[in-house]
């Protein structure tokens, strides 16, 4: 009886001990495995196909599964069994596998030699779409070849299959660099950085016009097309000062819309440099007071026509949270013009945001901290309010809505973590 007893209590005693040893592998193995799936997550947009893809995101997998389990933890041979990845349409599920025997004790006794726990993990990649917006007015000029190298590296974190991207940058006014390709997936990355060398830098600050023509794209894909998750990502150095519309012209020969700054003139909305507007009638310098009768009523400068209605979202005239009056004078211009700009900035964000848009921003230079010459404003709250950070304005938060992020680079060596912080709150979002 006591020759029973004590295979019993041995067999006891060893399945605690082999089953507490076994218990530790599992959960170390289980922590492998996820950072392995989450480290092939972030790895999916490496490559320019999907073979290429692939091969990334189950080297990083390995990787980090290695630096999670070392080969012997608590005398266990831990194995990545398999890393696959199954692309459907625009989302990438990535499931993990791995296992690690390991030799048992007392529970020889038992018949037993070894123990197997065993871990598996899966994450699934969002499909996304988002418009990259590019501040390139002329205050960062000196700053430009940091501006160019951040912003390519930023878009090399994005799946060229799978994302889609559109690319868009605004000075005087906005260009359309490259567009959504309509209803397919993925975008082309390498038009895009040769498009993002090419730019300049000159002209005011036309905010609203980028992000106008942001929310313009991402809306223009069919609702059946559209991804799970759509984000505005907005650069810029500067307080808004421009915005697009029609004008009523004194002499009444104007009828072209333009995008204006009450100091520069008036220029074509889809020019980013500078270029007047075709109608000579329309050639605003300096002093819009002496030209034109007063601002309009509505952001009105993407419509058919003055007379067409149909595109009435967002004020001019009345709007707020800064008090636009349209009766324009030579001492008020550049006040009304500067609140306007930064109203419709704001506006156009929120109306983003109601639309399931999460909208990152991202600004630079020690400018956008120092209150400005207008209304004592800092430029770092337009920003944050954009994105509808929790630190943003009182007026601004709102938590119903999608809730982005605001990174603030103080100089040119920090713009490239600013963006690579903004991605992976980005990747973060969509697994």
């Amino acid at each position: 009886m006591v020759a029973v007893s004590m295979l019993v209590l041995i067999a006891a005693v060893g399945l605690v001990v082999d089953g507490g040893l076994a218990y530790m592998v599992k959960a170390r193995l289980n922590a492998a495995v996820d950072s392995a799936a989450l480290a092939a997550a972030r790895a999916v947009p490496a490559g320019n196909n999907q073979a290429e893809q692939i091969a990334s995101a189950q080297a990083a997998a390995a990787q980090f599964f290695a630096a999670n389990i070392s080969d012997g933890y608590l005398l266990s041979k831990p194995k990545l069994l398999s890393t696959s990845v199954v692309f459907d349409g625009g989302t990438a599920i990535i499931d993990v596998k791995a296992e690690a025997p390991m030799p048992v004790s007392l529970m020889r006794v038992l018949g037993f030699t070894s123990m197997t726990p065993a871990a598996a993990a899966q994450t699934i990649r969002k499909d996304l779409d988002m418009a990259f917006v590019v501040d390139t007015s002329s205050s960062l000029r000196s700053a430009g070849t940091g501006v160019k190298t951040a912003a390519k590296s930023f878009l090399n974190k994005f799946n060229v299959t799978q994302d889609r991207v559109s690319l868009i940058h605004f000075a005087t006014g906005a260009e359309i660099d490259n567009a959504f390709k309509g209803t397919s997936r993925g975008f082309d990355r390498a038009s895009m950085l040769r498009n993002i060398d090419g730019l300049s830098f000159d002209g005011p600050t036309a905010s609203p016009e980028g992000m106008w023509n942001a929310r313009e794209q991402l809306n223009g894909i069919p609702l059946v097309n559209r991804s799970s998750l759509r984000v505005i990502v907005f650069f810029s150095d500067g307080l808004p000062n421009t915005f697009a519309s029609y004008l009523t012209f004194k002499n009444g020969a104007c009828n072209t819309a333009g995008s204006f700054n009450y100091v520069e003139g008036l220029f074509r909305l889809d020019d980013s440099a500078r270029n007047s507007v075709t109608d000579p009638n329309c050639a605003i310098r300096n002093y819009l007071a002496d030209y034109v009768s007063a601002l309009p009523d509505w952001y009105n400068g993407h419509a058919a026509s003055a007379k067409d209605t149909s595109r009435r979202e967002f004020r001019v005239a009345g709007g707020t949270p800064r008090t636009v009056t349209s009766s324009l004078t030579r001492s008020n211009g550049t006040t009304l013009v500067t609140r306007a700009a930064r109203n419709l900035a704001e506006a156009i964000a929120q109306k983003a945001r109601e639309e399931g848009i999460f909208v990152f921003t991202l600004g630079m230079g020690s400018e956008l901290r120092d209150t400005d010459d207008v209304d004592g404003e800092i430029g770092e709250n337009i920003l944050k309010c954009m994105a509808n950070t929790p630190d943003s304005l009182s007026r601004c938060y709102k938590p119903a809505q999608p809730v982005g992020m605001y990174c603030y680079a103080a100089t040119e060596a920090d713009l490239t973590p600013c963006f690579s912080r903004l991605a992976s709150a980005i990747l973060r979002i969509s697994k």
